[in-house]
């Protein structure tokens, strides 16, 4: 009986590391609904970053959802503002998106991702979309800031008007090639 508990115990310390230490593949379409702006009422600050860490070219990956991203049209009344995808640990602190050139150390699209995995995954998403004077200093900043629950393996919609977000968040390794679907709306987020 010693023996059982004792292996027990070996094989619950010995898995936890693996299970800690897993990897997940993110991927993320930031999008503009119609043509409205919101602005926010104060500017983007300028430690927007709050200590997450920048994506490195190793951690990106090349995107899965295209077939979605390409519905995203302005004849449709959307436009894509962010698409990218990457690899995140269990256990990173939240990582710093952006897109386009930097001035000033501030980007058209900049904002921060942080993930608390568990059963279902909770996603925090504090994003700028700033404006830029013709000095190319900042002018005005929209901002979207949701903290959502996500399933994995799904493709979520997530609502914060003007924008939209699509984030797909599943094991790294278990990602596929998802093809291009046709047919009804709800086939688009199987």
């Amino acid at each position: 009986m010693r023996n059982i508990f004792r292996l027990a115990l070996l094989l619950i310390v010995c898995s936890t590391p693996v299970l800690a230490s897993s990897t997940q593949q993110v991927e993320l379409i930031l999008f503009r609904q119609g043509n409205n702006s919101l602005p926010a009422s104060h500017i983007a600050p300028d430690l927007w970053a709050q200590g997450a860490v920048m994506l490195s070219r190793e951690s990106q990956r090349s995107t899965q959802l295209d077939y979605l991203a390409n519905k995203l049209t302005a004849e449709n009344g959307y436009q894509v503002v962010l698409h990218q995808s990457w690899l995140q640990a269990d256990g990173d602190p939240a990582v710093a998106l952006t897109t386009g050139p930097a001035f000033f150390e501030h980007y058209p699209v900049q904002g921060t991702l942080t993930l608390s995995l568990a059963r279902h995954t909770t996603v925090h998403l504090d994003l700028w979309l700033n404006q830029f004077n013709a000095d190319k200093t900042l002018l005005s900043s929209e901002r979207f800031k949701h903290k959502a629950t996500v399933k994995r393996d799904q493709v979520t919609f997530i609502d914060h008007y003007p924008f939209g977000a699509l984030i797909r968040i599943q094991p790294y390794g278990k990602a596929k090639q998802t093809p291009v679907q046709s047919g009804a709306h709800a086939a688009d987020f199987e």
